[in-house]
């Protein structure tokens, strides 16, 4: 139960917000700043796409160039960017595109063989484990580019490209941060991917933490996106991968269980998302339009607008809110806050046209359980006097009922309100619960080609550790590899008993 102390501080924060303290005004001195992109998979690339196209009409967002790097198996959705990107303006754009070829199955494994040498020069604490052998059975088919890819066999794919041979990734990855440095300007990255498909989800934390801490040396604000999937997707979209997924972001972005992680395996691991990640449900596109590719347009639209609309200004005053209201009552709220358990948000959006014809029928669409409270609900639309956007403003609020009055502000996109619910935990989605019964049903085989992040540890992370009682991280060499995070954390509640967790 939060002291009286807690409280009164809470309140004086909220009152701060209410008092605008997030706000990017022109009386305020804010220093140039830029804004910049890493799109993995095709839902990161489709994001670009969508800028690149809103640029012809507002620019790119902040006062330098906009420099954007898309990452995929196969160039199949990475052409349409360069084709786009041809037709901008060079001295406000760097683009670079990387298609990371599918190797022969021998060459493969001859990668994955080497990857205790390649994490040694990476990290000199690494621990040369003796019993180290390839993270995928040797039995594995790999898919064509253009395929689906079990999440374990892209991150082998993008691991050959970042440490091996000529290194293509690495050196995209260098060249991205050269190029963001060279703005000179306060920048903040945002790397973008479907939270479903096997690629996006699979490279997600390797490269970010690739990017994080080698390329910034974490100077750079990172925020990830993540695009959670619909009931119209693709059954490779949808499922048990998720469960994994929730998990290894949980175990980056909850401060204590990161603590966790990096207790067994060093800084290496350290939550690489500094600036905090936020999911972007589809599912309500989907249940307006039942048509997947018009739900992907929409979805592409509302991120791209909050990411680079408004010149960029969204974005900045979304992390300065988000890192307000999400700082213990410990620290200085200004301080660049490490999340606890609550460290998702939510960036969803309703039409201004349509309205909301259910508080219930929302949350159900955007994945959010009972249990979730709100605090603070910021929205965005293109004209805050609007007598229909204001309605439904205040239906909104009256769904959520934040802790503080709700407002509506300028700089969203034209028939949208968009919003940002801010600081859930994984266990007030019904993506996790979905995820893990799913999960359940599979054997210990696909489970494994199922998660990604420790996979080069031996780690499973989604089963219980086998020599340390309690604790989470099957060793999948049938040794000593864990984390210092507790299997019921990993596991969640049960069913309906979330709100006591």
């Amino acid at each position: 139960m939060p002291s009286a102390g807690n409280s009164l501080l809470e309140k004086r924060k909220l009152d701060a917000l209410k008092r605008g303290i997030h706000r990017i005004g022109e009386k305020k001195a804010t220093p140039p700043f830029s804004i910049h992109v890493v799109g993995i998979g095709k839902a990161g690339a489709e994001v670009i796409a969508q800028i690149l196209r809103d640029s012809s009409d507002s620019g790119f967002p902040g006062e330098a160039r906009f420099t954007a790097l898309a990452v995929d198996i196969g160039d199949q959705y990475l052409k349409p960017l360069r084709e786009l990107a041809a037709k901008s303006p060079v001295d406000r754009l760097q683009l670079e595109t990387v298609a990371l070829e599918v190797p022969a199955k021998d060459d493969f494994f001859a990668t994955l063989r080497r990857y205790r040498e390649f994490l040694k020069l990476e990290y000199p604490r690494y621990y040369w484990n003796p019993n180290y052998e390839a993270w995928v059975p040797s039995s594995i088919v790999l898919p064509r580019a253009g395929e689906h890819f079990s999440r374990a066999v892209a991150k082998g794919i993008y691991g050959r490209a970042y440490y091996d041979g000529d290194r293509p990734m690495e050196q995209a990855l260098r060249r991205f941060g050269e190029s963001v440095d060279a703005t000179h300007t306060q920048a903040v990255v945002c790397i973008v991917s479907g939270l479903g498909g096997g690629t996006g989800s699979g490279v997600l934390v390797d490269l970010a933490r690739h990017l994080t801490n080698v390329v910034f040396g974490r100077r750079i604000p990172v925020v990830g996106i993540g695009i959670a999937p619909c009931e119209g997707d693709a059954s490779e979209h949808r499922g048990s991968r998720l469960f994994p997924v929730l998990n290894e972001l949980d175990c980056l972005c909850d401060q204590e269980n990161n603590q966790g992680v990096m207790t067994v395996w060093g800084d290496l691991y350290r939550n690489p998302f500094t600036a905090g990640f936020l999911i972007v449900p589809e599912q309500p596109a989907w249940q307006a339009t039942k048509n997947l590719d018009a739900t992907h347009k929409r979805v592409d639209e509302e991120v791209a607008t909050f990411l680079t609309g408004n010149k960029g200004v969204n974005l900045l005053e979304t992390l300065q809110l988000l890192n307000w209201v999400g700082a213990p009552p410990t620290q200085h709220s200004a301080a660049r806050t490490q999340y606890g358990a609550r460290w998702t948000h939510i960036l969803g959006f309703v039409d201004v046209d349509g309205g909301i014809k259910g508080g219930q029928e929302l949350r159900q669409q955007l994945g959010l359980r009972p249990s979730y409270k709100v605090d603070f609900l910021e929205m965005r639309t293109s004209d805050p006097a609007d007598k229909k956007a204001q309605g439904v403003g205040q239906t909104l609020g009256n769904v959520f009922s934040p802790s503080a009055e709700p407002e509506i502000v300028g700089g969203g996109r034209k028939g949208s309100l968009q919003f940002v619910l801010p600081c859930a935990a994984k266990i007030n989605l019904d993506l996790f619960f979905q995820a893990r019964a799913a999960y359940d049903r599979k054997s210990w085989d696909e489970r494994l080609l199922d998660h990604s992040m420790l996979l080069e540890l031996g780690v499973m992370l989604c089963e219980p550790a086998i020599r340390f009682e309690g604790m989470a991280g099957e060793c999948i060499w049938g040794c000593a590899c864990w984390v210092v995070v507790p299997y019921k954390s990993i596991r969640g509640p049960q069913e309906g008993a979330e709100a006591a967790a």
